[in-house]
């Protein structure tokens, strides 16, 4: 994997026609509607909800501890499916109930103090960016935001000129929630590995869309989403915590399940990763999880991630044509999210309008990156993210009806 998810294109074999049209026959949602969301939630494949299906079934008919006793070895396989998504040992994964909860797992079970140094993007997303201001509320740390380079991406030449003793973390997204954006993840984690500080990569829309080595990247934790381009259910997240650093690391909140309780006053935590989970659990979607790596796996991320920027690239250019429209993407070589205004309609009239010709985007409101909105004035903003299933068909489409809404 080299820097920014930048891959040979001359290397990598291009999805054929026919491939896409299977692929769109694995997914019931493009009969009816053309979805452009994908960096919201894209729509699931029929064996992920075949696999969720199948299982609640059993837990209808059969009851649910039964159900996931006789699941075991495909709930246990689900470790492995996302170990080889990012090139982990499986005893390095934790699963969650959504990427929010696995990135507070990791960042709450961290130590601060005073005049302790937590060094983040311009582009983070305001979730984590809170957590920092609460800890830093807490703690007197402080937050502090790496400055930008000329194409508004992080600049680890900056991140260089800011490590001192007292940074105890670098917290970055890989893949900002809007504007296309990818930081140099590679390169902060060359640096933070050098200089021994913990690095927590925040990788939700990347997972699915690029390829993924944490042992290139060099993070320490990494946290994902499986709705987004990985194309899994709602309500499933997971974290990698890498096995050097797990082993210093407590939870902030225990369970039996990742604390088993050996004593009257003792417990101990386990080995693995897995300290992080709880007893209790949707294993449906665990499930599900599970099935869409193996399904993305099974196509290729490196296939994947070329498809996704040919058809954002050919978006950008057909949106750029029309009278109106501004785009807002960054970065020199922008992933497969694809940010725009239109000139006097705000972007919440242009997404209904959209959506009445059944045509899905979204809406990123400047609260979701505050300091990047600020910084650039963004107001609200419309966000359309292809994915491999889309066609160039359907990204022209969007572009004539964006057309259609400025006339």
């Amino acid at each position: 994997m080299q820097d920014n998810g930048e891959q040979t294109a001359s290397s990598i074999e291009d999805l054929s026609d026919s491939e896409v049209d299977r692929l769109r026959g694995d997914t019931s949602g493009v009969a009816h509607r053309i979805h452009l969301n994908n960096a919201g939630a894209s729509l699931m494949p029929r064996p992920v909800l075949d696999g969720m299906v199948t299982y609640l079934r059993r837990e209808a008919e059969n009851g649910g501890y039964e159900a996931c006793a006789e699941s075991t070895a495909r709930l246990e396989g689900v470790y492995d499916s996302i170990a080889r998504l990012v090139g982990s040992k499986r005893e390095e994964i934790a699963l969650a109930e959504s990427a929010t909860l696995a990135w507070q797992r990791a960042f709450y079970s961290l130590r601060f103090g005073p005049e302790d140094r937590i060094l983040t993007t311009s582009a983070e997303f305001a979730a984590n960016y809170i957590s920092f201001l609460q800890v830093a509320r807490r703690t007197g740390a402080r937050v502090e935001v790496i400055p930008d380079d000329a194409n508004q991406a992080l600049d680890p030449e900056a991140l260089k000129r800011m490590i001192d003793e007292r940074v105890r973390l670098i917290a970055i997204t890989w893949i900002p929630t809007n504007g296309g954006l990818v930081n140099p993840a590679e390169a902060v984690g060359r640096i933070a590995r050098a200089h021994n500080v913990p690095y927590l990569l925040d990788a939700c829309q990347a997972v699915g869309q690029i390829p993924i080595d944490v042992r290139a990247l060099g993070c320490d934790m990494l946290t994902a989403t499986g709705r987004k381009f990985l194309r899994g259910p709602r309500g499933t997240g997971f974290l990698y915590m890498r096995d050097e650093f797990l082993k210093d690391i407590e939870p902030a909140m225990v369970d039996l399940f990742g604390a088993p309780w050996v004593g009257p006053e003792r417990y101990e935590f386990r080995s693995d990763a897995r300290r992080f989970e709880t007893w209790e659990a949707n294993y449906a979607a665990r499930l599900g999880l599970g099935i869409a790596a193996d399904y993305a796996l099974s196509i290729g991320i490196e296939r994947i991630e070329q498809r996704c920027r040919k058809l954002a690239n050919e978006l950008r250019a057909a949106l750029g044509a029309v009278p109106g429209v501004l785009l807002h993407d960054l970065g020199e070589r922008p992933a497969s999210i694809v940010s725009f205004t239109l000139r006097g309609i705000v972007a919440r009239e242009v997404m209904c309008s959209l959506a009445r010709q059944k045509i899905n985007v979204s809406v990123s409101p400047p609260t979701s990156t505050p300091l990047d909105a600020a910084r650039r004035g963004l107001p609200d903003i419309v966000r359309a993210s292809p994915h491999y299933y889309n066609t160039i068909e359907e990204v022209h489409s969007l572009a004539s009806a964006v057309r259609g809404i400025a006339a």
